[in-house]
């Protein structure tokens, strides 16, 4: 069976079963940690059922630990807000819901593309491309969890104000592009073993993180809920106006 096939099959599958749970108890407690583990399962069943090489271990590591992380937070962070307000109009909806899950599982696997190619292939590389790529991917990992964390004191400290220390100071949304940082570096990392054809198909991973995150799903929703609650606020106006929306950089 092809890897891509197999790699859709076990992201279907894997939400299908956390769907059937999360439903059963009309919970949002599952939907990240199914996102997580959809990363974990493809990239350890496409890599036992190949040739595994050196590569290809550090590869799964990299992709496990990412994950990993992911998945301690958000359980953490769920476990204490008790639900998520994204869920409120469809944890009720088993049709809207399960197309969140499908969702999520087809977003999983298409960014894992680069990974699949990688980790399905006989003939790598391993050169300053694919250094290049780890550190990228490292750089990610670090600012993506140190934004997190510098984000959970700050809520469990206060409510009723945005942060502005940290990374924050830097950027609005320091963690996403850490996440981007992230796929963008594992895209890098397997850039050097791949043909050009294989090359092109593959950037469809980090071009779809890239949009999600800043056209769809990530910060136009936060950008809008901050909008509503801080918008008339001077203080958040000047923070928006002379903070960068996504890179982190020196006050404007």
């Amino acid at each position: 069976m092809s890897p891509y096939i197999l790699s859709l099959i076990i992201a279907v599958v894997v939400n299908i079963i956390f769907f059937l749970i999360a439903n059963s108890k009309k919970t949002d407690k599952f939907t990240d940690l199914s996102y997580g583990l959809t990363f974990i399962l493809i990239a350890f069943i496409t890599l036992i059922f190949n040739r595994i090489a050196y590569g290809k271990i550090i590869l799964f590591f990299m992709i496990f630990v990412w994950a990993m992380r992911l998945i301690l937070y958000l359980t953490e962070r769920i476990a204490k807000i008790k639900k998520d307000s994204r869920f409120d109009n469809i944890r009720n909806n088993p049709k809207k819901f399960i197309r969140f899950f499908l969702g999520q599982s087809i977003i999983a696997w298409i960014i894992m593309i680069p990974a699949i190619i990688y980790l399905s292939s006989d003939q790598l590389a391993f050169n300053i491309i694919t250094i290049l790529g780890f550190i990228i991917w490292l750089i990610g990992l670090i600012i993506e969890a140190k934004a997190d964390e510098q984000k959970y004191k700050h809520k469990n400290r206060t409510k009723d104000k945005w942060i502005t220390t940290g990374l924050w100071k830097y950027s609005r949304h320091p963690n996403y592009f850490g996440e981007i940082l992230c796929w963008v570096g594992i895209y890098i990392f397997v850039l050097g073993s791949v043909s050009l054809t294989k090359a092109l198909i593959g950037l469809v991973s980090p071009i779809l993180i890239i949009a999600l995150l800043l056209f769809v799903t990530g910060i136009p929703k936060l950008e809008l809920s901050y909008n509503r609650r801080y918008g008339a606020d001077p203080e958040y106006k000047k923070y928006k106006r002379t903070t960068n929306l996504l890179i982190p950089w020196f006050k404007k």
